[in-house]
């Protein structure tokens, strides 16, 4: 079984970060298919493989998924004992909907905080809309965290729902946003995740 996943950037695209942290995390084997964003021809070698013309894509068995929460909800089902998502049916319903917010909310926070692996940065003076987006954000790590009674990520072991969010933390990091000191581990174990440093240093080489 074959299993292809077309990315962009390692310091560029977060949603192809999401995707290959779920791969790597379930212990998929898979070969990944890079192409530099924001060049002349990315769009033409991007509909190469993905009808959408964005990354990432999962290729596998004459199929493309092109969706990144797609991608993870596949490996989910095709690798259940990576167990990505929570056993128990209520913290794992509020996980699904933790993930489908960032999946397709919080714009104000992704237009003010561009996704970046450096820090330092000072963004333009925050909107009230994206401080809301922070505090919301909050909310739901706090909740996760309180209802799955984990010490760790969000509700026990990395899963999905943490891959949704690292390119977050990676946003709150490169910007010096203050993390509430309860939530303060929660980031320092997503930055010290192993694949999660791995990405770090693939990024590195690429730079």
């Amino acid at each position: 079984m074959s299993v292809k996943l077309v990315i962009g950037d390692f310091s560029k695209s977060s949603w192809s970060l999401r995707a290959w942290l779920v791969l790597v995390t379930a212990d998929v084997s898979f070969e990944t298919l890079q192409i530099k964003l924001e060049q002349s021809e990315t769009r033409k070698r991007i509909l190469e493989y993905s009808p959408s013309g964005k990354v990432p894509a999962l290729l596998q068995d004459g199929i493309v998924i092109n969706d990144s929460l797609a991608i993870s909800e596949y490996i989910a089902e095709t690798y259940p004992a990576a167990n990505l998502w929570p056993q128990d049916s209520a913290t794992r319903a509020l996980a699904r909907a933790a993930a489908a917010e960032m999946h397709s909310g919080f714009t104000h926070l992704r237009t003010q905080m561009s996704f970046g692996l450096n820090t330092g940065d000072t963004p333009e003076s925050l909107t009230t809309e994206t401080q809301e987006d922070i505090q919301r954000i909050f909310a739901i790590w706090n909740q996760l965290r309180e209802v799955s009674g984990s010490k760790q990520f969000l509700c026990g072991d990395f899963g999905i729902v943490d891959a949704m969010f690292v390119p977050v933390v990676f946003r709150f990091r490169r910007y010096g946003v203050a993390v509430p000191a309860r939530l303060q581990g929660y980031v320092e174990n997503i930055l010290a995740y192993a694949p999660v440093q791995e990405w770090l240093k693939l990024a590195t080489q690429e730079a």
